[in-house]
């Protein structure tokens, strides 16, 4: 059984930096890209980041181009997503995807399956 756990999300305030986890069980990560994808109150969810099966490809939403970045662990199986200089729109639920090949990817529908996420909150 795949299942994909977020970790890290939390209250902070603006500039603020956190950095979130994800953790793949019942399936190979490191021959798979993966994604970070967030959901805000009355929007729908929306691409932030994307990575390669070996990382050595990312690709980000204009959005977050230059305070978020996206890595991950293969011998861990697990997702990160470090986000600096946080801003209030950043607010959302943040989730992390297992594609279905080893691509970077902005589309959900190159993802099978996802987390139940992880709340972030920005205060202004």
């Amino acid at each position: 059984q795949v299942q994909l756990v977020e970790s890290g999300g939390g209250f902070v305030q603006a500039g603020a930096s956190l950095r979130l986890s994800c953790a793949l069980s019942g399936r190979t990560f490191s021959i798979y890209g993966m994604g970070w994808f967030r959901q805000a109150p009355g929007k729908e969810r929306e691409f932030v980041a994307a990575i390669n099966w070996s990382g050595a490809n990312t690709y980000y939403a204009d959005s977050v181009k230059g305070r978020f970045t996206i890595s991950r662990d293969n011998t861990k199986k697990t997702l990160y997503l470090q986000m600096n200089s946080l801003k209030p729109e950043d607010t959302a639920i943040y989730y992390c995807a297992l594609g279905r090949d080893g691509m970077e990817s902005s589309s959900l529908a190159r993802y099978g399956y996802w987390g139940r996420g992880t709340q972030v909150t920005v205060s202004s």
